[in-house]
């Protein structure tokens, strides 16, 4: 089966992610890793100690398949206040070993041979592969760069979805790009799903981290949506535990069925003393996780800066990210006849001058007019610490020299 997914290469071996790749390429060269999205600090002090004290208190054993209680009643409460969002706990949330395991339990329900699951180009890796292992077929939907940010082509949302489509899966803030789709998009996407009857799956774990004023919109919260979407975010990217592995679902209760159903022979469950925390962090006020957030989104829009700052002094064209992690910048003035796109670029950049990044190419169709359009392109993360960003920063200014 993985092999007929495309999951392992000539010699039956599992493939590399391209963030294995680069992270080992960064590791033998000693460079400083901008490629591979995770934090280099632990996330809030109180919250591992919060974890701590469940260990000690005896929460070493399964939590329920659904997840414990007091974090599906801290999840159902995050919802209301953010979004104004009802949810029952006991039907309508379902925790989940992180968010990619709620993306590949959702696509492995609901889809099959002979579906079609629509998301966006880029995308990140884990949707093409559940949507492979799901045995469906992938319809991508191009985001295009402006001078303002990547931008949904909404003519090319209506042509892709048709009577086949079982799943628009929908990721914002997005990664690789940094899109915040605004209302008219998520209007957009909401018109077509109710035009075909589709479901609508949302991976949100940057929910929390976006930039400039810009507002983050589930679009469980539309018109008419809340029926047909089921929204995934995660404590990893919201409180820098990406090791923790708490993320979870919402949605009505039969599509919350479907899930459980496949889930219950993933994980079946997984980090009882770590929902114990996470359901305390996600609390409200001093008993809760939300100064720790905004610390966290402040110091990432000023690290967000740091870095567009020096991709730009160095010759890169970049475009300016609403939310998430990353910076996508155009590697062309770069580019030779050895180095002849963003691919090769991404390869050769940690030897020559000790930077990892990651080519948005991998993010794409293989031959996919999106992969053609942004062949030039690689992504850099600014979620490190500010000394490892002046690092690469430094180097990066020598590229014209290297």
């Amino acid at each position: 089966m993985a092999a007929a997914c495309g999951l392992l290469d000539g010699a039956g071996n599992p493939k590399p992610t391209i963030f294995t790749e680069m992270s080992a390429l960064a590791a033998q060269t000693n460079s400083a890793n901008l490629g591979q999205g995770f934090p280099d600090e632990d996330g809030p002090e109180w919250i591992r100690e919060a974890a701590i004290e469940a260990i000690r208190a005896g929460v070493n054993q399964y939590a329920p398949g659904r997840g414990s209680l007091d974090l599906r009643q801290a999840i159902a409460a995050h919802q209301a206040r953010h979004y104004g969002l009802t949810l029952d706990p006991e039907s309508e949330v379902l925790v989940t070993t992180g968010a990619t395991e709620a993306i590949a339990a959702a696509l492995l329900a609901l889809a099959g041979p002979g579906d079609e699951v629509v998301t966006l180009e880029p995308f990140y890796d884990s949707h093409a592969a559940c949507i492979a292992m799901a045995g469906a077929t992938h319809v991508t939907v191009p985001l295009v760069p402006h001078g303002g940010g990547f931008r949904l082509d909404a003519d090319a949302l209506r042509q892709a979805v048709g009577p086949r489509t079982r799943v628009i899966l929908v990721n914002t803030p997005h990664n690789p790009t940094g899109t915040v789709l605004n209302l008219a998009e998520l209007e957009a996407v909401a018109a077509a799903a109710r035009a075909v009857d589709a479901i609508v799956v949302t991976d949100e774990v940057y929910e929390h981290l976006v930039f400039d004023g810009a507002r983050h919109v589930p679009i469980a919260s539309l018109p008419g949506m809340r029926e047909r979407t089921l929204t995934i975010s995660s404590s990893g990217k919201t409180f820098s535990l990406t090791g923790w592995k708490i993320g979870w679902v919402a949605g009505p209760a039969p599509l919350i069925d479907a899930l459980l159903a496949v889930k219950q022979f993933l994980t079946f469950t997984s980090g009882a003393p770590f929902q114990r925390a996470i359901a305390r962090a996600l609390g409200t006020g001093k008993a809760g996780g939300d100064a720790d957030i905004n610390a966290l989104r402040d110091t990432l829009s000023y690290r967000r800066g740091l870095l567009m700052d020096g991709l730009a002094a160095a010759g890169f064209k970049t475009v300016r990210p609403d939310g998430t992690y990353f910076v996508c910048a155009d590697a062309s003035p770069f580019l030779s006849a050895e180095v002849a796109d963003g691919a090769a670029f991404a390869r050769w950049l940690p030897g020559a001058i000790g930077v990892a990044c990651v080519p948005l190419s991998a993010f794409c169709r293989a031959g996919s007019p999106t992969a053609h359009a942004l062949a030039n392109w690689v992504r850099f993360t600014f979620v490190k610490r500010e000394d490892t960003l002046r690092t690469a920063i430094d180097r990066l200014a020598g590229l014209n020299g290297a």
